[in-house]
């Protein structure tokens, strides 16, 4: 390969404040009625005056703090002109010249192990602008200003990524952030957060930066990967054969899995940034950053080094149980009380995010509390009860939200450890089965699972399975 690809992104966050940017109303969802949650200023009515959002403020002063930013303590509001449907004041209230913070970092981790540090340019403040809806091949578009004036972060990167990979990983670690910070929601699809890709090739061992051309709304992971990649290899195909590539705003069609023309690219001139005439420069506090930092708690890789050095659990383990945050504070909690920690570990990401995904709750709305998790575990890991029995109790759990006592009390479940008993209903199995005895002794060794099963039938999976197949081995062997 001659060429490497250079990318650099930009990611709209939107925050998850009480109220929009710059007025009182309501941040609502998509099932208000439209154009109900808006006022003067929102609608740009003349004579509205915008105030920034305290919470707003703060929020960016958080996620400054944790990609380690310079905050900036007097930054400026400035107007962003362009015209379009959804945008009421033919401007956007955005920050320009001097941002809240600038000079930041994201360390990630790739899937083959290596560490990258991606840089962060920029992260200010600006509002959202409205919702279209394009009815029927597009001659109607009706607006919803509902959302226009909702806060958001933009973040963004230098062009430090070199593949789709890379750029997907960075977007996957910034939306972990983010949601750990309690500042976004992070749900692409509903347009919580939303990416714009730059990409141009060079040549290897080029400093110079190729023509670029920038990806809009890219709204999942695949969609980010196909998209930059399939841009990549048609920049390298123009330059091949001599053409050059043009400076484009583009569009990924998933339909024809290719970049489609929205518009020829702006240049920040195009939009004539001025400062904004009617908000003040914005002053933050010593107090006020001190606060945002309190606020930051541990964040996720803090909490996965955290879970492999208390829990001695390896990386894999470590960041699987770490993935969300709610998740992670319910695994937490139960690690904290289980004496077999790695089991305890599978099961959180076997049993308890089957339930989970089953139901499609988070962690947090789980029936059964990370205590009696732990209780159930705990008789699971000395013995009381074996594992299909733990597992029906924990089905049970789940469905009643009753503690783990209860349930194994009314299932009557208790482990038989008697291994006279055992031996007992093993005889029992051998003798209602004759043929499949011979068969085994004829060499068919594949029969020692149905015995197995036949004896867990019978005890109703009340006795250790490993206490079995030593007794059944001794049978069926001597």
């Amino acid at each position: 390969m001659k060429y490497e690809a250079v990318i650099g992104l930009e990611i709209h966050i939107q925050l998850t404040t009480r109220t929009k940017m710059f007025c009182s109303c309501p941040v609502v969802g998509y099932d208000v009625p439209p154009n109900t949650a808006v006022c003067p200023v929102c609608l740009g009515m003349p004579g509205a005056l915008p105030v920034p959002n305290k919470k707003a403020v703060h929020y960016a002063l958080m996620l400054a703090n944790a990609l380690k930013c310079k905050i900036n303590k007097r930054s400026i509001f400035a107007r962003k002109n362009y015209f379009y449907p959804d945008l009421p004041k033919g401007y956007q209230i955005t920050q320009d010249e001097i941002p809240i913070a600038e000079d930041g970092k994201l360390l990630l981790r790739l899937p083959d192990g290596t560490q990258k540090i991606v840089r962060i340019r920029r992260i200010h403040l600006e509002e959202d602008a409205a919702k279209s809806y394009h009815i029927g091949t597009g001659e109607i578009t009706l607006v919803d200003f509902n959302r226009c004036g909702v806060p958001l972060i933009e973040i963004v990167s230098e062009p430090d990524m070199r593949t789709p990979l890379e750029a997907a990983t960075y977007v996957m670690k910034l939306r972990q952030l983010v949601t750990y910070l309690g500042i976004c929601a992070g749900d692409m699809e509903k347009g919580n957060l939303r990416v714009d890709a730059n990409v141009s090739v060079r040549k290897i061992g080029q400093t110079e930066l190729g023509t670029r051309t920038e990806l809009k709304n890219l709204n999942s992971f695949r969609f980010l990967q196909k998209a930059l990649q399939y841009e990549i290899e048609r920049h390298i195909k123009l330059l091949e054969s001599g053409e050059k590539v043009e400076k484009q705003t583009l569009l990924w069609d998933e339909h024809q899995s290719k970049t489609v023309l929205m518009r020829t690219k702006e240049e920040s001139s195009d939009y004539r940034y001025f400062p904004e005439p009617d908000i003040l420069e914005l002053v933050v506090t010593d107090d006020q950053i001190s606060n945002a930092e309190k606020d930051v708690g541990e964040l996720p890789d803090e909490r996965i080094e955290r879970f492999m050095r208390s829990y001695n659990l390896s990386r894999e383990l470590a960041e699987s149980l770490c993935a969300t945050k709610s998740f992670s504070d319910y695994a937490d909690r139960v690690l904290e009380a289980v004496k077999d920690k790695k089991a305890a570990a599978n099961w959180l990401l076997v049993e308890v995010m089957r339930i989970i995904n089953e139901k499609n709750i988070s962690a947090d709305e789980l029936k059964v509390s990370p205590e009696e998790l732990a209780k159930l575990l705990n008789m699971l890991s000395d013995g009381e009860i074996t594992r299909p029995i733990a597992k029906k109790v924990f089905k049970r759990m789940a469905e009643s939200g009753d503690r783990v006592e209860e349930i194994i009390s009314s299932m009557q479940v208790k482990v038989i450890n008697d291994d006279s008993q055992i031996e007992k209903i093993v005889d029992e199995v051998l003798q209602e089965n004759a043929d499949a005895v011979r068969k085994y002794k004829a060499g068919k060794k594949g029969v020692f699972g149905f015995f197995m099963g036949q004896i867990m039938k019978k005890t109703r999976g009340q006795v250790d399975p490993k206490v079995v197949n030593k007794i059944l081995l001794e049978k069926l062997e001597g």
